[in-house]
């Protein structure tokens, strides 16, 4: 860090602290039409999940009505519920896909 004098005062560079984003959460809700398979294979594709990790969490997501699928900084949340929620449409599920502040 460089000082400098101006007219006998000194000025330092002020050091900004830069705050970590807000994370937030990626669930994804229980509904009584989509098939257990296509909510594994979501989890797998767009969380990269293994078989055995996204099974647990369907498993949650089915008996507690919802189930964190990863946390993110806000960008990608939103992306990942994009992606997940046209995902569900272009195959014909109504699968919600939805993000919270943590």
């Amino acid at each position: 860090m460089a000082t400098r004098r101006q007219q006998d005062a000194v000025l330092e560079a002020e050091r900004s602290k830069t705050k970590p984003p807000h994370l937030y959460k990626v669930l994804l809700l229980n509904d009584d039409f989509t098939p257990m398979d296509f909510v594994v294979q979501v989890l797998q594709r767009f969380f990269a999940m293994d078989r055995e990790r996204a099974t647990a969490v369907m498993l949650q997501v089915h008996r507690e009505g919802s189930g964190v699928c990863g946390v993110f900084p806000r960008d990608i949340a939103a992306t990942k519920v994009e992606q997940v929620s046209s995902f569900a449409r272009q195959h014909q599920h109504p699968l919600a896909c939805v993000m919270e502040e943590e």
